[in-house]
């Protein structure tokens, strides 16, 4: 199999809470998400991006949300089933890109635990993992404080 690429997008709205998970990471933050899992949209963009490098549909058909399974799970969860998904396709994290796109909780200050937290989970090393962060300059639903969102990319290798 030839190198593929995959793109994912996920957001979520804000509401009760005292942190987001991002990458696998709890962020302090003055409210949560609403979701059904644990709402991480970093894992949740980049494990739609894994699923689309390998043609195997969307999170949503993995871990439907009308499941009561997946209520509240730890997203690292979503992510090493992409994991095996890779392993039994015979592929690898060539890289993964994610940016994060928020006015706010600073995503800074936690971006070396979320990258070690996604290469453990993909079984990569932590520099072919890369996370960013960007607002929208106050425009939009996420530049307005409504929720937050992330752009994922990755390459897949044969392994």
């Amino acid at each position: 199999m030839n190198p593929r690429i995959g793109h994912g997008f996920d957001v979520h709205a804000f509401g009760a809470g005292h942190e987001v998970m991002l990458g696998g990471v709890p962020v302090p933050h003055d409210r949560g998400v609403v979701a059904h899992s644990d709402g991480d949209v970093a894992i949740h963009a980049l494990c739609d991006a894994i699923l689309g490098a390998l043609a195997l549909g969307d999170i949503g058909q993995h871990f439907p949300p009308s499941d009561p399974r997946w209520k509240d799970v730890d997203s690292i969860r979503f992510l090493r089933h992409c994991k095996s998904l890779m392993d039994e396709h015979g592929m690898a994290l060539g890289n993964a890109d994610v940016t994060i796109v928020c006015e706010r909780p600073r995503v800074g200050p936690h971006v070396a635990a979320m990258r070690s937290a996604l290469a453990a989970a993909l079984g990569a090393d932590i520099g072919c993992v890369s996370i960013k962060a960007t607002t929208t300059e106050g425009l939009g639903p996420t530049g307005r404080g409504e929720g937050i969102a992330a752009h994922a990319v990755c390459l897949l290798v044969p392994a």
